[in-house]
């Protein structure tokens, strides 16, 4: 799994940084791509990205601010203009369907695709997706206007194969492994019978990604972030503007530390940061790491690996 930052910023771009737009590639899984806002050039940051827009299949928008949503109908007619032709479905609150719809209806954009637009009620929680791999989970925050977190959750994975159990049970690597793995019941040629499910090692536990909109510190991130693998989170300010922060419905770097060191996560990626505070990130980063060590300041072109085995994690730098 990879976790790409296409924009970082607050508000409106700077010269570091664009508005926000999160994309998470789900490399087990065909390399499928699911997007979490779209603000302005969120394509022309794309551009300069593995992130190949035909792998498109979801966009989950947090609110309807312009930062984060005024990137999505370039998006999609440059979508159907590259010939993607596979349904794409969009989660967001009430509102995001007349928005994408007037826009496409007044610049007169044909999609050669199946669009479906699902939008969430303002204060709902619970599942809003599952499939059997991934389950995504919404929680109404506390912004200046509706605004969503979506967890996504992964499936447990089966556990391995225990090759040095059955070779000590004289079982030869060979075809029966693979039923084995499939935890079947298989005689072997000396009459043994043995289950495969007596070779499997404990099962993986899927990995959780916690993704938070533009949000005070409240109690529904909390649920949000809780024992996740991965939290992203606004730090719009600094810790010694925590009023401003307060009053325009964002958060500060501690209280965004504070939440993943309560709710057990294991790293903080903090994003949506202030253009005021630009050349001052390792400032910010450190401040943050006074409160909640794990924790990481997101940069355009960031990306985040998160591997199953282990929960193994590894950053890259554009």
């Amino acid at each position: 799994m990879e976790i790409h930052f296409l924009g970082t910023g607050a508000g409106v771009p700077s010269t570091k940084r664009n508005v926000s737009s999160t994309v998470i590639r789900f490399l087990q899984q065909n390399g499928r791509i699911w997007m979490f806002d779209c603000g302005e050039a969120t394509q022309q940051q794309i551009l300069s990205s593995p992130i190949k827009l035909s792998k498109l299949d979801k966009i989950f928008i947090t609110h309807l601010h312009g930062d984060h949503i005024f990137g999505l109908p370039g998006l999609l007619g440059s979508r159907s203009f590259q010939g993607g032709t596979t349904p794409l479905t969009i989660f967001g609150p009430k509102g995001i369907k007349e928005f994408i719809e007037t826009t496409i209806r007044i610049s007169n954009t044909h999609l050669m695709y199946e669009l479906s637009i699902i939008e969430i009620d303002d204060n709902h929680e619970g599942e809003i997706f599952s499939d059997g791999e991934l389950t995504v989970t919404v929680y109404s925050l506390d912004h200046v206007m509706p605004c969503l977190g979506y967890r996504i959750i992964e499936a447990d994975k089966q556990g391995e194969l225990n090759v040095e159990k059955l070779k000590k049970a004289r079982v030869q690597p060979g075809p029966l492994y693979k039923q084995l793995k499939n935890r079947e019941v298989i005689t072997l040629e000396d009459g043994r019978i043995i289950n495969g499910a007596d070779f499997i090692g404990p099962s993986i536990p899927g990995r959780v990604v916690a993704i938070a909109g533009d949000t005070r510190k409240c109690d529904a991130t909390m649920r949000l972030a809780n024992n996740a693998d991965v939290l992203i989170h606004e730090a719009t300010f600094c810790v010694d503007e925590a009023s401003l922060a307060c009053q325009f419905g964002h958060a500060t770097t501690k209280e965004a530390a504070e939440i993943a060191k309560k709710a057990n996560v294991s790293t903080l990626i903090l994003t949506h940061i202030s253009s005021r505070y630009q050349n001052k990130e390792l400032e910010m980063e450190k401040e943050a790491k006074s409160f909640f060590e794990n924790t990481f300041i997101a940069e355009d072109f960031f990306v985040f690996h998160l591997n199953m085995k282990n929960k193994e994690q590894k950053i890259n730098k554009h």
